[in-house]
């Protein structure tokens, strides 16, 4: 049966579209596989994802109760990773903490890889004063370094998740309009593009059904690429006090609040340090590895 399917789906002459786009697909995951570097990313964020949505269940503890009996514990077979200086089991506080920052991560990724899409497609198709106008603006947030204008974002409105994402997210889309419109520039003067507006198709629909699908695999690899600063931001804005609010467990957070024991209980800062090291490091990797499999120019 397996060597069926593989020979369904590597065929040079598929029998239906069907066949023919899951076989692309195999075909990409094979290269991909070929990266042990990507395979190993992928796992990892894999099982990072795993692990915060399981949560509540390997969690060992509630990770909002205090224990000053036991504050600044070391690792044991009680606390697996110790003990903040409240007392709250890390263990439990990180796999809690990886929901919160992931989830950050996740939610600026679905609000600006839309709208930087829209924008960069919009422009490039378009052209003229609306190219012009959509990228003066884009060119104003490219202006200022991220981490600072997300900080500004922030300052104006009420610390918490919701305004770091928020305030991320303002920061983060003209990376992915600029590689959009960049794309969109050169495929609106090729031949099947003409052929629909020969039809009679609206911009909307030309836009929407065969511009912006092939602008899709060179934006989520610079989404994947993304996703480590992202992390760095969220995880930022939180150790200033400005992201998730205590006792919200969150990465950046965690490191704040413990910095002050880094040269005697040295593991409460590091292992939430070592978690957003991780991840970064994961989704590079991954990045990487999508990047070789579906740029052409990598090929």
């Amino acid at each position: 049966m397996a060597a069926v399917s593989r020979a369904w789906l590597l065929s040079d002459a598929p029998a239906s579209r069907a066949q023919a786009r899951w076989g692309r697909r195999y075909q990409l995951w094979l290269a991909f596989r070929r990266n042990p570097l990507a395979v190993a990313g992928l796992a990892v964020v894999l099982a990072m994802l795993a692990l915060a949505l399981a949560a509540p269940l390997l969690a060992t503890h509630d990770p909002g109760v205090q224990s000053l009996a036991n504050r600044l514990a070391p690792p044991s077979s009680e606390h697996w990773l110790g003990t903040d200086e409240l007392g709250r089991d890390s263990w439990s506080r990180l796999l809690y903490g990886g929901r919160v920052t992931l989830g950050m991560v996740v939610a600026v990724v679905i609000l600006v890889a839309p709208l930087g899409l829209i924008v960069g497609c919009v422009a490039g198709y378009a052209g003229g004063i609306v190219d012009k106008l959509l990228m003066r603006v884009t060119d104003v947030f490219l202006a200022f370094p991220r981490l600072i204008l997300a900080l500004a974002f922030v300052a104006a409105m009420k610390p918490g998740i919701e305004s770091a994402v928020i305030a991320i997210a303002l920061t983060a889309w003209p990376p992915y309009a600029r590689l959009a419109r960049a794309e969109t520039l050169t495929i609106r003067n090729t031949d099947y593009v003409a052929a629909v507006q020969m039809t009679g198709a609206s911009p909307w629909r030309i836009i929407c059904r065969h511009v912006a699908p092939m602008c899709l695999p060179s934006l989520t690899v610079r989404v994947t690429l993304d996703m480590s600063s992202i992390i760095l931001t969220a995880a930022g804005l939180g150790f200033l006090g400005l992201g998730a609010q205590p006792p919200i467990p969150e990465w950046g957070t965690m490191i704040a609040s413990a910095r002050r024991f880094i040269l005697e209980q040295w593991w409460v800062p590091v292992i939430p340090g070592i978690a957003i090291f991780t991840a970064s490091l994961a989704f590079n990797l991954l990045g990487d590895g999508l990047r070789d499999v579906l740029d052409p120019k990598q090929r």
